[in-house]
């Protein structure tokens, strides 16, 4: 009994450290998930081998997903933004308040549009602020019974680098060009106006003066996106992480799987 309480103790406290604000905690919790898998497989075989087998599998249960579904997956190399509907607010919550807070911060809107990703699809509702130099974007995402959103912020400096502040909650699932920076805030984060001023001292930090940024025009600000995610394919093709399939398609490598597997970790180990 005293062995149960300890298992149950240890994965209560692992769920209770998951579901706290600061990232530290949530890092521990991590690790509380896997002392408590320890310590149940050695207290039910006497095995220490056994226990490691039991933390160390948690590790490598992002391969199901990628034997299974991503090794298959097929995505355009050219893939255009159209003209969307905004979906249903119920399904992607803080959202609307987000835009809200973008007309508040001054942000003008120009346009809604997205595209499909083999299921997934990916919603924008784009923004402007001449005098910011930098547009904003609330970006939402639907996969099967998955729905999440998160924002934005961009600047383009005269040299054609791109800095960008967002909460997206997960790692990038694609490597980012060298001239592509981005600043990561909490997924937890989700008031414009705080990840607006995330975004001036990030680039305040790297020392970028608001005369070095491009006035965005409005009119190119899609083109400017799918050109973005033409040079990222480039990259990742030239960098061994996908592959083409010959039909206008690309898959993700052996490399690539490998790469993925190591952004699984650490969404499981960051948490936001």
């Amino acid at each position: 009994m005293r062995e149960t309480l300890i298992v149950l103790g240890l994965f209560v406290l692992a769920v209770a450290l998951r579901s706290a604000r600061g990232t530290g905690l949530r890092k521990l919790g991590a690790l509380t998930f896997l002392a408590a898998s320890f310590l149940m497989l050695y207290y039910l075989t006497g095995s220490l081998a056994a226990g490691w087998a039991g933390a160390v599998v948690w590790l490598f249960l992002p391969w199901i997903e990628l034997l299974t579904r991503i090794r298959r997956m097929r995505l355009p190399v050219e893939n255009r933004l159209t003209q969307r509907p905004i979906p249903n607010p119920s399904f992607f919550p803080n959202a609307p308040e987000a835009a809200a807070a973008m007309e508040e911060a001054g942000f003008e809107h120009v346009s809604d549009c997205g595209w499909e990703w083999d299921g997934m699809r990916q919603f924008f509702r784009l923004y402007w602020h001449p005098e910011e130099r930098a547009v904003s974007a609330v970006c939402l995402c639907e996969q099967s019974d998955v729905a999440f959103a998160f924002i934005t912020i961009t600047s383009h400096d005269c040299e054609g680098r791109i800095w960008r502040t967002t909460n997206f909650p997960f790692a990038p699932t694609l490597r980012c060009p060298p001239d592509v920076r981005w600043n990561h805030v909490p997924c937890g984060k989700n008031c414009f106006h705080q990840i607006l001023a995330d975004h001036r001292q990030y680039l305040t930090r790297l020392s970028i003066p608001a005369d070095q940024l491009r006035i965005p025009d409005p009119e190119a600000i899609e083109n400017s996106i799918e050109e973005e995610m033409r040079r990222q394919v480039e990259h990742n093709l030239a960098s061994g992480i996908i592959r083409l399939t010959g039909d206008g398609h690309f898959q993700y490598s052996r490399r690539g799987l490998f790469f993925l597997w190591g952004q699984f970790l650490k969404d499981m180990v960051r948490f936001c």
